[in-house]
């Protein structure tokens, strides 16, 4: 049987309906394979080729463009009293190509941040990205640019340097500039170690709301700058400046410095200059007031170098106390030079010639010594080179080599003139004689802690230092230069000084005097040094009159504050309330005790910070002024318990101007 094949009216054969179908099926396919061909190449054009840029685009999306400055590391005293703290306080910046309406926008800015308009319209007319307007401005400036939501206008967070103390020791702390940037002393010194880290960040918090700060590969990072403790104590600080002021007011000196050093440890406990300078507002003071004049002022020491050459004759057994020396009845001529006395001596033994400071006595004996054993003992007590403190720009004095020196030069350099020293170099070098011979370095700065100096030689003999000692004892008695620095119940030892100032080159000395009194309590075994200089005191400059009394008057606080006061003295004593120092028994320390909060607003900064030290916490500080407007957590709230690693015990301190 023959089948028969479909055939069209023309006798063509006709198409089966499978082969339609498989035709469409395959048209369909390849039409999916098209499309996802051209997603597949569109989508490796866009991560291969466009990647990269699509990638910058998202971050500019998802990351902030800002920025986040750390917060500057504090300085502290060695008692934990904040010297320097950084405020957060905010800074505007504008994006000139995100501004609208430029014209209202400079008209606005210019209106709540007091900046002149024609000022604002150059930043924006400006092609750069991001341009300051103003830099750390009040709360009340803030809260009108917020209310304004001006775009392109942004605040960022910053941080202001405070100094709670104002002028304390603030040739030593030197300031910051608008930048947060250390410009002089302890805060130029350690800018690498305190400065906060600045970058881009992104901002995250986790369960409990702690912001989490991260480096740009997602790593959390710590961009707060490291503390500073220094050996200062706050309270001797303000002793040996009250001091030192009453000192150069009363009599009229152009400046002066004091020092206040724990003999054991070789730390300064104190480093005093006047005039002031307040770091606070150290753009309106003169450079002059900001140099901290003890590392960088050089200046000839006069009778206070005395002991030196006594001691130095002594353990060369040139001289012995009792040994006699004629002393020309005041006035001595030398190769040509005058020497003089300001009181008139004839014979004197050794000892009486410290005591009553004759500088003919002083030269006799060291051209007995010799120009180069002097200098020799002078190399060893630190003179001619730096005391390696943590001060930039710290000068090293000036001593020449004993080649240069003639019999003339011997002799002026023996009793303090002809020689170029700093006080810090007087102070090194009297450390020598209060540990019995034996150098001790000066120490600033106890964090971060410095390497140990390598271990020096020997300058004295005990036997000898406690000579020098004995006749500087006598010098404190009741007939001596230094009997004015006498505390009743205890044995001071002590040189005075009254040093001519060179004048300029080549014209010898001028009318300038430097008076100087160096201290050493108890006298026989010492635990303080104390030293007071005043430059160009009128119209009396004698280092016994002008300087003693403020030595005497320091140590009798120092004395007291470290509870080494004869009882004696302390019933015949000024209440202390008369000093500073009683304000660290006032209502800052008692309102830090208890169990609930105490009320720290309307107190001036220093004393909330002294309040909250007690209890080992460091507040976080915002705001502008110099007064405690609020806090949290509120007053007769139970204090909050402090987190392992943190300071500032949940303390929040709103600042303002004014007072309570």
């Amino acid at each position: 049987m023959i089948k028969r094949v479909p055939r069209s009216r023309e006798g063509a054969p006709t198409r089966s309906k499978t082969d339609t179908g498989k035709l469409k099926l395959l048209l369909v396919g390849l039409f999916f394979a098209a499309i996802w061909l051209t997603l597949w190449g569109r989508a490796a054009y866009v991560q291969l080729y466009l990647g990269p840029e699509l990638k910058k685009g998202a971050e500019k999306q998802s990351l902030a463009t800002g920025f986040e400055l750390g917060e500057r590391g504090r300085i502290y005293d060695r008692n934990g009293a904040i010297l320097a703290t950084s405020v957060e306080s905010k800074s505007v910046y504008i994006s000139p190509i995100k501004v609208e309406r430029a014209a209202q926008t400079a008209q606005t800015l210019s209106q709540i941040l007091d900046v002149p308009k024609k000022d604002i319209e150059r930043d924006l007319a400006s092609k750069m990205g991001f341009v300051w307007i103003k830099r750390q401005i009040g709360d009340r400036e803030a809260k009108a640019l917020e209310a304004a939501k001006l775009p392109g206008v942004f605040l960022t967070s910053e941080y202001r340097r405070m100094f709670p103390n104002h002028q304390s020791a603030g040739q030593v702390l030197g300031f910051v500039g608008v930048d947060g940037i250390g410009l002089e002393g302890l805060e130029k010194h350690f800018e690498e170690r305190m400065v906060g880290r600045q970058a881009k960040y992104v901002v995250q918090r986790d369960a409990t709301g702690r912001r989490l700060y991260l480096d740009d590969q997602g790593r959390e990072m710590d961009i707060r700058g490291a503390d500073v403790r220094l050996t200062l104590d706050t309270v001797i600080q303000d002793a040996a400046e009250q001091s030192l002021a009453e000192a150069v007011t009363r009599y009229n000196g152009r400046s002066g410095m004091a020092l206040v050093v724990k003999v054991d440890s070789g730390e300064i406990l104190a480093l005093a200059h006047f005039p002031f300078l307040n770091p606070n507002a150290a753009n309106l003071s003169k450079p002059a007031a900001r140099r901290n004049r003890a590392a960088l002022d050089m200046f000839e020491p006069g009778s206070t170098l005395k002991p030196f050459v006594f001691a130095a004759a002594l353990e060369q057994k040139v001289i012995d106390p009792s040994k006699i020396f004629d002393c020309e009845n005041g006035k001595w001529v030398l190769r040509g030079k005058t020497i003089r006395d300001t009181h008139p001596y004839h014979w004197l033994s050794a000892n009486r010639i410290l005591r009553y400071s004759s500088n003919i006595g002083t030269a006799k004996i060291g051209l007995a010594l010799g120009a180069q054993n002097y200098y020799s003992t002078l190399r060893k007590l630190g003179f001619g080179e730096r005391t390696d403190l943590d001060i930039p720009g710290e000068s090293p004095g000036k001593l020449r080599p004993p080649k240069e020196w003639s019999e003339i030069d011997l002799a002026s350099i023996s009793f303090g003139q002809g020689i170029g020293v700093t006080a810090l170099q007087m102070a090194r070098a009297y450390l020598v004689l209060a540990n019995m011979g034996a150098p001790k370095p000066l120490k600033l700065v106890l964090e971060p802690e410095s390497p140990p100096p390598p271990q020096a030689e020997r300058v004295f003999s005990p036997g000898t230092a406690e000579t020098v000692l004995s006749m500087m004892r006598e010098v404190v008695d009741e007939d001596g230069t230094g009997k004015l620095a006498r505390i009743p119940g205890m044995v001071v030892a002590g040189k005075t000084g009254t040093a001519q100032k060179a004048g300029a080159v080549g014209k010898g000395y001028g009318d300038g005097i430097v008076a100087s009194f160096v201290g050493l309590f108890p006298g026989d075994k010492p635990e303080y040094l104390i030293m007071v200089f005043v430059d160009e005191p009128s119209p009396v400059d004698l280092g016994g009159v002008v300087c003693a009394p403020a030595v005497r008057e320091i140590a009798i606080k120092t004395l007291s504050y470290y509870n080494r006061l004869p009882e004696a003295k302390l019933l015949t004593q000024p209440e202390p309330s008369e000093s500073s120092m009683q304000e660290k028994a006032t209502r800052a320390p008692q309102a830090a005790a208890g169990a609930a909060v105490p009320d720290l607003t309307g107190l001036p900064v220093r004393r909330a910070l002294e309040a909250l030290g007690k209890r080992g916490i460091v507040p976080t500080i915002k705001g502008a002024g110099m007064v405690i407007g609020r806090q949290k957590p509120l007053p007769g709230e139970p204090w909050p318990e402090t987190k392992s690693g943190s300071k500032d015990g949940g303390f929040i301190l709103w600042l303002q101007e004014g007072s309570k």
